[in-house]
Formats: structure tokens, C-alpha cells, sequence
């Protein structure tokens, strides 16, 4: 395979959704009621989800390269844009490349600043974590923090059956994609229309990176999601995907 592994649903204008950090093409299992209104684009990166088999880049540019070549793949030209956590990283990558090709962009859950300053752990600690512990424990460890109460619903069994399809590789890679990117600098290359999505309770991202986008895109505005965590999208799905359809609409 040399294209990333994707699923494709609905009908409409495409809306591509660039998942994050241990995550893959059915972390957006609550997100699927949009096809009634789009054409849902879903890669799982590589060395995630379904494209596990392929060797996870190590820079944020390379992902988002590979996104590009899995539209060109699927001959799909121009579209909307979502990244949450990593995936907004993505985004931005990819909107700042082709600024053209980008009809309306969603930084959800994200930032500009890849070492992430406020996250609940340094990326040296889960580096390490993952070298001495495994992947396993770590992941299960990780994903308990992006949910107010990861007990509640099935947002956090989700995360566990789809991050157990990552790679070592894969979870090392990313981090040191995070660590040498900073997407300050071309944020003034964005031209979409740019909708930027957070919750309150975020442990991964805080307010300050929001700032940051929201001053560095120049179309662009907040919207603030209350009583959520990192993965707002699972814990209260139908905001969420109304707050797309009406920014997308």
C-alpha cells in the first residue's frame, strides 16, 4: 500500500478529519452522523489505525504530505479541513502549504507550538514512559486524560481499541514530529476561513495556544466548548458535530 488506509462515507463537499496521537480513522466513530451533509474523508496516519503497517514519519510536514497524497489518490481537489490534537498540527501544515486547495479549516483541540508548554506531561516523560513501561500502559495511561471522567460513556474503550493498532514506532515517531515543529511562524500563510475549537477542561492544549492561532490566522474565531476535556468530540458528540455543521454550513 502506498497511500494511507482511509474510510470514506456520506455524500456532499469533502471533509477530510486528520485524527491525533494514538488515534486512527474510528476515532471519529461519533462524527459519522455528519455524512448526511459531507463526504467524510478519514485517514489513519501511518503506523496507526489500518495504515499501521507503514513506518510513521518523524515531522509534521511529512504526515501532512501524506495526507495530500491520499487525496490525490482519491482526485479530491479542493475541501474542508479538521485536525484535532496532532491532526491540528496537520492541518495547519496543510493549509499553509496549499492554501488554495483548503476551503474552510478546523483547528480543534490544538496548537501551534508542537512541544505543547501546558500539556499534562513533558514529551521527554511520555518518551519514557513508553521506553520503560510499553506502549500498552502508557497509552492507557495518556488517554485517561483526555475525558473529564474517562469512565463515563464509550469514548475512552474507543480510544483503547484504536490506539491498541499503533505502532511503537509510530507513538516515538510523533512525539519527535511534535518536538521539532513550530507552526507560528506560517500561520499568517492560512487564508481559509478558520474555526477554532476548544474545551475548557483541555489538559493537552491551553488557552494561550488558542490565542496564538486565533491572533495568527487571520480569519479566524474561537469557539469554547465548557465542561469537556482533550476529547470533547466523544464526550458530547452532538455539539460538537452541530458546531462543524454550522460553522461548515
Amino acid at each position: 500500500m502506498n497511500h494511507l488506509s482511509y474510510k470514506r462515507i456520506g455524500k456532499g463537499y469533502p471533509l477530510v478529519l486528520v485524527h491525533g496521537y494514538l488515534g486512527g480513522q474510528d476515532m471519529w466513530k461519533f462524527q459519522e452522523d455528519l455524512k448526511d451533509n459531507f463526504e467524510l474523508i478519514m485517514p489513519s496516519l501511518a503506523g496507526y489505525g489500518e495504515s499501521s503497517k507503514m513506518t510513521a514519519p518523524s515531522t509534521i510536514r511529512e504526515n501532512a504530505l501524506q495526507v495530500f497524497e491520499l487525496l490525490d489518490y482519491l482526485k479530491i481537489d479542493t475541501f474542508n479541513l479538521l485536525g484535532h490534537s496532532m491532526g491540528g498540527m496537520i492541518v495547519q501544515e496543510m493549509a499553509a502549504l496549499f492554501p488554495d486547495r483548503v476551503n474552510k479549516l478546523i483547528c480543534f483541540g490544538t496548537g501551534s507550538i508542537g512541544v505543547l508548554p501546558s500539556r499534562f506531561e513533558t514529551i521527554g516523560e511520555s518518551r519514557a514512559k513508553i521506553i520503560e513501561f510499553g506502549l500498552e500502559q502508557t497509552r492507557k495511561n495518556i488517554a485517561k486524560t483526555w475525558f473529564m471522567d474517562h469512565l463515563k460513556g464509550d469514548g475512552y474503550k474507543l480510544c483503547l481499541d484504536e490506539g491498541s493498532k499503533a505502532t511503537t514506532q509510530a507513538a516515538l515517531a510523533s512525539l519527535d514530529a511534535w518536538d521539532c515543529w513550530d507552526g507560528r511562524a506560517q500561520l499568517d500563510q492560512i487564508k481559509s476561513p478558520t474555526l477554532i475549537l476548544w474545551a475548557k477542561n483541555d489538559r493537552s492544549y491551553d488557552w494561550s495556544q488558542q490565542e496564538i492561532l486565533n491572533k495568527g490566522i487571520s480569519n479566524s474565531f474561537i469557539k469554547i466548548i465548557e465542561g469537556c476535556a482533550h476529547n470533547s468530540h466523544m464526550e458530547k458528540p452532538s455539539l460538537i458535530n452541530q458546531s462543524i455543521n454550522d460553522f461548515l454550513i
